[in-house]
């Protein structure tokens, strides 16, 4: 038994590989139809910039028909943590976040739902949970 694992194991790493591939491909392959292909598209783009501080914040933003931004992206919660620098550090981050990831790529359909909505993005640690 422990033979055929061992022999299984590079097959498996193939297939994980291949996998990954093609599920990153799949992402890459063009603009979002979906609202749930946005969300995604916007998730990973965020999820590649680094944050520094230990801060919370949330994102109101409008996106145009054309996936760029409507107006500028509003503040509505914010915990900044530490010194002076370190939340003004953080503050640029989230606003250089916004702008690499903006205009989305979306499809004319999507467009046509999306312009003029509000969207919330939240950046940073998330809340310790509470214990009663």
């Amino acid at each position: 038994m422990i033979g055929l694992v061992r022999s299984a194991w590079p097959g498996l790493v193939v297939a994980a590989g291949l996998l990954a591939a093609t599920v990153a491909a799949a992402q890459d392959a063009g603009p979002a139809n979906t609202l749930q292909e946005l969300r995604r598209d916007l998730s990973s783009c965020l999820a590649k910039q680094p944050l520094s501080a230990a801060s919370r914040i949330t994102i109101v933003f409008s996106l145009r028909r054309d996936g760029s931004a409507f107006g500028k992206p509003r503040i509505s919660y914010s915990q900044l943590e530490g010194e002076a620098e370190q939340q003004q550090r953080f503050l640029a981050e989230v606003a250089k976040a916004i702008d690499s990831c903006l205009p989305l790529k979306v499809t004319p359909a999507l467009g046509g739902a999306i312009a003029g909505r509000l969207f919330t993005v939240t950046f940073g640690t998330p809340r310790p949970q509470r214990t009663i």
